[in-house]
């Protein structure tokens, strides 16, 4: 897949997702931030180690004016059961028709990168504990659309502007949880967490 980057000042055209558990996800929001999350498929232990560390301080993302959003290349039946005690919206994208929009890519680096090899450790062993205490699934032996994604991350103003943006280098490569919090202080700060209109003098 060629990307095609989304930088910042690039405007997010409005669209109405479906997550998972049902209901619409207006992108961009009108009133809040969105930090829109691109993970790999279904079950996957790197994204499951990073999205714990997301549920944990939701309350504090959440308290920042940011609202996640996270979408996987897996379909909705499989990724239903996976998504089901995230305290945040969860989007299918099976045809990855998102992760072309936005330029996300699928890379063997995605794996071979040494940085992601400690990762998918921790991820592996943490995951499988995960799995024999009932808080977690197994993901599909085949994953649809592969192994191979690679992350991004995109933080929306309520009037569609891409504000940052972040595209992984490996599958473990993305905005930690105080990175995002950074970013969204430094929007709040230029009053970029507001929509705004002609009449604001933007």
């Amino acid at each position: 897949m060629a990307r095609i980057p989304v930088t910042p000042r690039t405007v997010v055209e409005r669209r109405d997702l479906t997550a998972v558990r049902g209901g619409r996800v207006a992108v961009p929001d009108p009133d809040r931030l969105i930090h829109l999350q691109f993970r790999r498929f279904a079950g996957c232990p790197v994204c499951n180690l990073h999205l714990r560390s997301v549920v944990l301080r939701h309350r504090e993302i959440e308290a920042a004016g940011v609202r996640e959003v996270v979408v996987f290349h897996s379909p909705a039946e499989q990724l239903a059961p996976h998504a089901a005690d995230l305290p945040f919206a969860v989007v299918a994208d099976p045809d990855r028709r998102l992760y072309a929009e936005f330029g996300v890519e699928r890379a063997p680096r995605a794996l071979l990168d040494p940085r992601v090899w400690g990762p998918i450790v921790r991820a592996v062993v943490s995951g499988t504990w995960n799995v024999v205490r009932g808080r977690e699934r197994l993901p599909a032996a085949r994953p649809h659309g592969g192994r191979l994604g690679l992350p991004g991350d995109f933080l929306v103003a309520p009037d569609g502007r891409v504000l940052a943006a972040k595209y992984g280098e490996h599958a473990y490569d993305q905005w930690s949880v105080d990175q995002l919090l950074e970013l969204a202080a430094r929007a709040d700060a230029r009053g970029d967490g507001e929509r705004r209109t002609p009449d604001s003098g933007a």
